[in-house]
């Protein structure tokens, strides 16, 4: 019988076959691994059949639209290599978009700890323009035909290994809403993140506050400053210690308007 999840995996310089029992893959799936050669290989994991592409490039949106181009089961699942799954992740997915088929993508639950929280689902809700911009790329599942049939894909822009420094998986999400696709939220949980060293985040910084300034200016246009201001007022206590709030509120502002005269 053939397998309906295709689990996609963004990696940098890993030893897959250790990356692939690490994270109990249990599923099938497709590894991009950006390590500084090029190559393939497949392995087999439990009946399960697993790709392997080795690319010279790096970019973690470079690195995802590399293994959407080569998904070729019904639901695909993005994901890093520090995420741990659940034993029936493969099997709480494919229930969960057969109990709601009016579902295109699924935001499923992954644990995380305390300062890496964005996100946690309490209920099953739509998930629209506004409500996006919390997600993690590990937390999407979605109907690769449906992905595939609106041509969007990650930008190169943003995100580990390219310009700006993340929001690749807000905007994915933005754009997959604006072309029709139906966006839910689930309280499934999935697996859990094992924390390990940022290849992005060097701290709240003015470049963090720069890029997100940006950042804010693709996710809502007109509304970008208004929600710069209460990004920067809410998140004060935590990212604003060596940069007061005000002037990280200014720094975004520069971003803003970088982004506004390309």
């Amino acid at each position: 019988m053939a397998h309906r999840l295709e689990l996609l995996v963004s990696a940098l310089n890993a030893d897959t076959e250790e990356l692939i029992k690490k994270m109990n893959i249990g599923s099938d799936a497709i590894i991009i691994n950006q390590c500084g050669q090029v190559g393939y290989s497949e392995e087999r994991a439990d009946g399960h059949n697993i790709r392997i592409f080795s690319f010279d490039e790096k970019g973690v949106g470079l690195s995802r639209n590399n293994a959407l181009l080569r998904a070729s089961n019904e639901l695909v699942l993005f994901s890093d290599e520090d995420i741990v799954y659940a034993d029936d992740y493969e099997k709480k997915v494919c229930e969960e978009f057969d109990r709601h088929p009016e579902a295109d993508m699924l935001l499923f639950n992954v644990k995380v700890c305390e300062e890496r929280f964005t996100y946690w689902n309490k209920s099953f809700g739509r998930v629209g323009l506004m409500n996006c911009g919390r997600y993690p790329a590990y937390s999407m599942a979605i109907r690769k035909k449906k992905l595939h049939d609106t041509g969007v894909t990650f930008s190169l822009l943003f995100g580990g290994g390219a310009k700006y420094s993340n929001g690749e998986d807000s905007l994915f999400i933005r754009q997959l809403i604006k072309a029709g696709i139906k966006c839910y939220r689930t309280d499934v949980v999935i697996g859990e993140e094992i924390p390990r060293p940022s290849t992005w985040f060097n701290g709240y910084n003015e470049k963090f506050f720069f890029d997100r300034g940006v950042l804010y200016h693709h996710l809502y246009g007109r509304m970008a400053m208004l929600m710069a201001l209460q990004f920067a007022y809410r998140k004060r206590k935590i990212m604003c210690q060596t940069i007061p709030w005000t002037k990280a509120l200014g720094i975004m502002k520069a971003g803003i308007a970088e982004a506004r005269s390309k």
